[in-house]
């Protein structure tokens, strides 16, 4: 995982319409990254409606947001367009983005790993470094610790 004040690895995932999305695209600007478990999962709900309702916040620092999980595409199509997000969503079905960025693989208790996506985010500044990130944090405290990070 990039730490803070490293630079952000670039990847390239397939959107909700099948599209290719480089993390380098949006050079420029400030980026939210958040990985989630699934779509259309209570918590998962609660993350990206966070996102949603505060995405005026977010344009209004010059940021974008992207959601990643190891949906597919068509059910993150379905999934943004139920819940009337303005964002991308990304698909990494074989989590190798979730992997490098240390969001697949849960811990329970410390003794098992179970594999699925461990719920997290990223701030990413416009020249590419990471200004925030958290792994393993709840919904609501994901979207207010990276609006306070886009205001730092």
């Amino acid at each position: 995982m990039p730490q803070i004040g490293e630079t952000a690895p670039d990847f390239e995932l397939l959107n909700q319409e099948g599209q290719p999305v480089k993390l380098s695209d949006y050079r420029g600007k400030k980026i939210i990254l958040f990985a989630f478990p699934q779509a259309y999962t209570a918590n998962c709900n609660a993350q990206a409606c966070g996102f949603r309702d505060s995405f005026p916040k977010i344009e209004a620092k010059g940021a974008v947001v992207l959601g990643v999980s190891p949906d597919k595409p068509e059910t993150l199509k379905k999934w943004k367009q139920d819940k009337n997000l303005q964002y991308d969503l990304l698909s990494d079905p074989n989590h190798g983005v979730l992997d490098a960025w240390n969001a697949w693989g849960r811990s329970l208790l410390g003794l098992v790993t179970i594999p699925r996506t461990n719920r997290s985010f990223w701030v990413i500044d416009e020249n590419g470094l990471v200004i925030d990130a958290q792994l393993g944090i709840a919904p609501s405290a994901s979207v207010e610790r990276a609006l306070k990070a886009l205001s730092s």
